[in-house]
């Protein structure tokens, strides 16, 4: 015979119809499930070391300031056309 296709086949992504009960989960059993994925989820991260920890927060610290200090000069500079144009 012919390949079911895949509006037709087992493996159809829609699921099937049954009572409401078997369909729709408790409030407290989607919550655990949640929790339980989440926990999967976290067991998959690859946390930092110590080490690369520091690394990252000392680039992260440096890259602010350096940018604060950008914005700064730019501000400052800014500041003196403003003035220089329209004068005090």
């Amino acid at each position: 015979m012919s390949e079911p296709t895949t509006a037709d086949g087992a493996d159809s992504p829609t699921p099937k119809r049954g009572s409401g009960k078997d369909q729709r989960k408790g409030l407290f059993a989607r919550m655990a499930l949640f929790l339980r994925q989440v926990v999967a989820e976290l067991r998959k991260v690859i946390w930092p070391t110590r080490k690369e920890l520091l690394t990252y927060t000392w680039v992260v610290l440096v890259f602010v300031v350096f940018m604060a200090g950008l914005i700064a000069l730019f501000d400052l500079g800014l500041a003196r056309i403003v003035f220089a144009l329209f004068g005090e």
